[in-house]
């Protein structure tokens, strides 16, 4: 989101639970857990597949990816028309922002190889910049082939990055995103065409779910079961569970990017002492990552009481508007002391009394 633009509650608040959904994905190729015991294998033996493992590629893997490229495009279409009413050239900034978002990438990638900055980065150039010149329903048509045909093909990762850009962008382009409050029969329609549309998929996967890489039927199943999430989680901000999932996830989902790439270190080197490469272990590795969510929750919520952006966010506003952006929330001056009136001088007029109850006084 950008400066002086009323958040959208419900955003922050997918993005975090996108952000939880990734972290379980990155946690055990960023420790390499049990990447020594699968070398040791003979040939022809298959590792088990472990029921953590099972649940986490039926639910997780393949499901939050897609949401968090979404997002990307949304805030791609929101920051582009904010950036056009302050500036005479917005995709100026907007190469700048993308820029920036790859030299952070390519950082990244020390400890966490296969990121997911970089591609958006180099999609946002190739794809997104020349989007912004097409009609909105052109983004969209676009946009849904570019999600549809790869997930077909069994091309899901990094390939659906450009559908789920375009897809994105469409929706802001819509206003959507802003209209969510009016839109919630809509919502619930959308969320029970995918949620049943899950199910079969999710079979289908479930007999595939040994193999490795992306097969047509993780796609699917992935693609669906994330338009179900996110459908999913805008049904229930419009419900008394908004409160709570307001506080829970939307302090992690205002500083994913700071989150996302801070986590790679600590994970890194606690998968380094603890020696997770030896062998499987899921359940040091799940309770990692919920201690690593609720650390970066409270740090989070504390930072934001001071603070409006995140570091990395602010970092990251600061090189796309090549200037130092304002930082600390600014907070109303305490009211002084009331002053006394000056006492009237002996020569001055005195001042007319107030109206008697009932008369009329113009102003």
């Amino acid at each position: 989101m950008v400066e002086r633009r009323r958040r959208i509650d419900d955003l922050d608040v997918l993005r975090g639970f996108a952000l939880c959904g990734i972290l379980l994905v990155n946690i055990g190729p960023v420790t390499q857990m049990g990447y020594d015991a699968v070398l040791a294998l003979g040939p022809g033996e298959a590792a088990p597949l472990a029921a953590p493992e099972a649940w986490l590629d039926m639910l997780v893997a393949g499901r939050f990816f897609p949401i968090f490229s979404f997002l990307f495009g949304i805030g791609f279409a929101i920051f582009l028309e904010s950036a056009g009413r302050r500036h005479p050239r917005p995709r100026l900034l907007l190469v700048r922002r993308l820029v920036a978002l790859g030299l952070l990438g390519a950082a990244h990638q020390v400890l966490h190889p296969g990121e997911a900055l970089t591609p958006y980065a180099v999609f946002g150039l190739l794809v997104l910049l020349p989007a912004s010149y097409l009609p909105r329903w052109a983004v969209l048509a676009l946009g849904a082939v570019g999600a549809v045909v790869p997930a077909a093909l069994g091309s899901g990762g990094m390939l659906l990055i450009p559908g789920m850009f375009l897809l994105g962008t469409a929706v802001a382009r819509y206003r959507v995103p802003e209209r969510l409050g009016e839109l919630t029969g809509w919502t619930a329609l959308v969320f029970a065409l995918l949620a049943a549309a899950s199910v079969p998929a999710a079979l289908w996967q479930f007999g595939e779910v040994r193999d490795t890489g992306f097969t047509a039927s993780s796609a699917v199943a992935g693609l669906l079961m994330a338009g179900a999430y996110t459908s999913g989680i805008a049904l229930l901000m419009r419900t008394p569970a908004a409160g709570a999932l307001r506080a829970v996830f939307a302090p992690l989902g205002r500083m994913a990017l700071t989150n996302y790439v801070a986590a790679t270190p600590v994970v890194f080197a606690v998968g380094l002492l603890l020696d997770f490469r030896a062998e499987e272990r899921w359940g040091a590795l799940f309770a990692l990552a919920g201690v690593l969510l609720a650390a970066q929750w409270a740090f989070s919520a504390l930072w934001l009481r001071a603070f409006r952006y995140g570091p990395l966010e602010w970092a990251w506003r600061c090189a796309t508007w090549w200037e130092a952006v304002p930082l600390r929330v600014s907070r109303p001056a305490p009211p002084g002391p009331p002053s006394s009136p000056p006492s009237p001088s002996p020569s001055a007029p005195l001042p007319p009394s107030a109206p008697e109850p009932g008369a009329s006084c113009t102003r």
